[in-house]
C-alpha cells in the first residue's frame, strides 16, 4: 500500500490523482502529522506533497531501520519535483520517486551514491532477477569501494543479466577483495564480501503418504548441505500430481516460501533418470518422481536422489535465460524515444544497433555499458550477435529507429529467437505515425504502409499490393519510395494510384522527421514529383476521401457527417 499524504488543496489534488491513477495507492485525510501516524504503520511506502524540510521534521520521531521503514517520496506543492527523501533502496523510494514523476509530469530527484554515479546498489542488486542477499557485516564496506572507484571483484558461478557494471568491477573467476559474490554454493569467503543467491535450485520431492513437513525438510536440508548448496537459492519443489493434496508436501513449501509445481506421470515417465525404481513405477505410474520432477522442471540434476523413511529428495539447478529488449527509439527526436526504452537501455549491458542509431542514445547509457556497432545490410548478423549474448546469460538491446517491429529488426530476430531466452519488444513511433502527425491526420480512417524496396520482396508481390490498397481506397504511406538505385518504382506506384483515386487526392512528403534537417511538403497526387523523394522520406499519399483543411491533411471518420 502506497499512502499520500497532502496539506494543502493543491496538493490534495495531485494526490488524489494518483490515487485514482494507482490501484494500490490510498489518500489519507486530516492534519499531515495525524495522517502520517496513520499511515507509518500501514504502508509500504509514503508520497508527502510537503516542502522537504517540514516532511524531514514530520518523519524523523518514526524513522528506526531502513530495512522495515516505509520509503518516503516529497512533492513540492507545484509538483514539479519528487524527492526520494528517506529508504531509497530497502523503501522503494527511489523507484517510487520515478513512478511518481512519470504520473505527474515530474523531475525525480534521486540522491543516492550509487544511483547519482551510475553504480548498482549493494542492497537491491539483482532483486529483479529474484537475488536474496546474505546478512553480513561487509555491504558497507563493499559499497564504499564500489562508490569511490576502488577495484571490486565480482564472480558469479554463470553469467547472469546483470545490466551494466562500473569499470571497477571485475568479473573473475577467482574471488579477489573486496567481493560480489552470486551463487547457490556454499563458499568459505575471506576478506570484504557480500554474497547473494540467486533463485536457481529446484528440489524434486517423492514421498510416501502422510508424510511430515519435517521430515522432508531435514532430508532437503541434509541434501543441500552434502552437496555444498544454498537453501537460500531454492526456487520451488516439484512433484507428481498425485501428491497435490500431500499435506506434508504442501506445508514444506509454505515453510520455505516457494512455489509447489507438479507433473502428471505421464511427463515424468518420459525423461531418463540416473535412478529409477521398479517400484515406483508400479505405484505411480513413472520410475522416477524425484529426479524425473527435476529434469521436467528444466534443470539439470546437480544432486541424485537421497531418501529417508518417507520422503525422496533430489536437486537440480535451472540454466541462466539472458534478456533480450528490442528497442524502439522513434523517429528521430529524444523526446520520443519512449520511457521504456530509456528504461531497456540502462538495464543493458550491451547495446547492438547500426552506429547511427546507437550514436543517438550513447548519453542514455549506464557507465560499463559495451556498444556493439554492424553496417547496414547486416541485419541477421546484428540479430545473431544479440541473440548469441543473451543465450550466453548477458541482458542486451538491439536498437532501430521508429518501431522495432516495423520494418526493422524485431522480425528477423524473433525468427531466429528459440524459448531459451526472454525477448521483450519495445514499441515507439513509427515512420509513418510520425509523419502523419506532422501532416495534420492523414491516418484518421483505415490506412496501410507498403514498403517499395524490392530487395527483399519481388516488385510483383508489391504491385499487388498496392493495386489492393488503390482498390480499397486506403490511405497509403509508403516506406523506402525510392532510391538510387531504385529510381523508378514510385512513379510506377503514382500511375497505379490515379487510377483509383482523383488526381487532387493530397499527398504529403515528409524527410528527416523530427530532426534538424526535417522538411514538410504537402502535393496532390497528379503533382507528385519522384525526384523530391529519397530514402530518409515518408510519403503518405491520401484515400478519396482525404482533404485538406487549414494547411493540414483530414481523413474523416465520419464523425461530422
Amino acid at each position: 500500500m502506497i499512502g499520500l499524504i497532502a496539506a494543502t488543496a493543491n496538493g490534495r489534488r495531485k494526490a488524489a490523482h494518483l490515487a485514482e491513477a494507482w490501484n494500490e495507492a490510498r489518500l489519507y485525510e486530516g492534519k499531515p502529522r495525524e495522517a502520517l501516524h496513520r499511515a507509518w504503520h500501514e504502508c509500504d511506502a509514503l508520497v508527502l506533497f510537503l516542502a522537504t524540510g517540514a516532511a524531514v521534521r514530520l518523519i524523523a520521531p518514526l524513522v528506526r531501520d531502513k530495512r522495515e521503514d516505509p520509503g518516503v517520496v516529497t512533492v513540492d506543492d507545484a509538483g514539479r519535483f519528487a524527492v526520494a527523501l528517506a529508504g531509497g533502496h530497502d523503501g522503494g523510494a527511489n523507484r517510487l520517486a520515478e513512478r511518481v514523476a512519470d504520473s505527474l509530469g515530474a523531475t525525480p530527484v534521486i540522491t543516492t551514491a550509487s544511483d547519482g554515479l551510475g553504480v548498482p546498489a549493494l542492497d537491491s542488486f539483482g532483486a529483479h532477477l529474484g537475488f536474496v542477499r546474505e546478512d553480513g557485516p561487509d555491504l558497507a564496506a563493499v559499497g564504499a569501494a564500489l562508490v569511490s572507484g576502488e577495484p571490486v571483484y565480482l564472480v558469479s558461478d554463470q553469467r547472469r543479466p546483470l545490466g551494466p557494471l562500473p569499470e571497477n568491477v571485475i568479473v573473475s573467476d577467482e574471488p579477489g577483495s573486496p567481493l560480489i559474490f552470486v551463487s547457490d554454493r556454499v563458499v568459505d569467503l575471506s576478506g570484504p564480501a557480500v554474497v547473494y543467491r540467486p533463485p536457481s535450485l529446484v528440489a524434486g520431492i517423492g514421498c510416501s503418504r502422510g508424510a511430515a513437513a519435517g521430515e522432508i525438510l531435514a532430508l532437503l536440508r541434509a541434501s543441500l548441505e552434502e552437496a555444498g548448496l544454498s537453501e537460500k537459492s531454492l526456487s520451488a519443489l516439484a512433484s507428481i500430481d498425485v501428491k497435490r493434496d500431500e499435506a506434508g508436501l504442501l506445508e514444506a513449501a509454505e515453510r520455505l516460501g516457494v512455489p509447489l509445481r507438479f507433473y502428471p506421470a505421464e511427463a515424468l515417465a518420459a525423461v531418463e533418470t540416473p535412478n529409477p525404481s521398479s517400484v515406483v513405477r508400479d505405484a505411480v505410474g513413472t520410475p522416477s518422481v524425484a529426479e524425473a520432477s527435476v529434469v521436467v522442471s528444466g534443470a539439470d540434476l546437480v544432486s541424485e536422489k537421497r531418501k529417508s523413511g518417507m520422503a525422496t529428495v533430489a536437486v537440480g539447478r535451472l540454466p541462466v535465460r539472458g534478456r533480450l529488449a528490442l528497442v524502439s527509439l522513434g523517429p528521430g527526436e529524444e523526446a520520443l524515444i519512449p520511457p521504456l526504452a530509456r528504461d531497456a537501455l540502462t538495464a543493458s549491458e550491451l547495446v547492438v544497433g547500426l552506429g547511427q542509431y546507437v550514436d543517438r542514445v550513447r548519453h542514455l547509457l549506464r557507465p560499463g555499458t559495451r556498444i556493439l556497432t554492424m553496417p547496414l545490410g547486416d541485419e541477421i548478423a546484428r540479430a545473431e550477435a544479440a541473440l548469441d549474448e543473451a543465450r550466453a546469460g548477458g541482458a542486451v538491446a538491439l536498437v532501430s529507429s521508429g518501431d522495432v517491429g516495423v520494418y526493422a529488426m524485431a522480425s528477423p530476430t524473433l525468427e531466429l529467437a528459440g524459448d531459451d531466452v526472454d525477448v521483450v519488444v519495445v514499441p515507439g513511433i513509427t515512420a509513418s505515425q510520425a509523419a502523419a502527425s506532422l501532416l495534420g491526420s492523414p491516418l484518421g480512417h483505415d490506412h496501410c504502409s507498403i514498403s517499395l524496396s524490392d530487395l527483399l520482396t519481388p516488385w510483383p508481390v508489391i504491385e499487388r499490393r498496392v493495386e489492393a490498397a488503390a482498390f480499397g481506397d486506403f490511405v497509403v504511406s509508403l516506406y523506402n519510395p525510392r532510391s538510387k538505385g531504385r529510381d523508378w518504382q514510385l512513379g510506377k506506384v503514382k500511375e497505379m494510384l490515379l487510377d483509383h483515386r482523383p488526381p487532387d487526392t493530397p499527398v504529403g512528403i515528409v524527410r528527416d522527421a523530427y530532426r534538424p534537417t526535417q522538411a514538410v511538403t504537402l502535393t496532390d497526387l497528379a503533382s507528385l514529383r519522384p525526384e523530391d523523394v529519397d530514402m530518409l522520406t515518408v510519403v503518405v499519399v491520401g484515400s478519396s476521401q482525404t482533404t485538406l483543411v487549414s494547411g493540414r491533411m483530414v481523413t474523416p471518420r465520419g464523425y461530422l457527417s
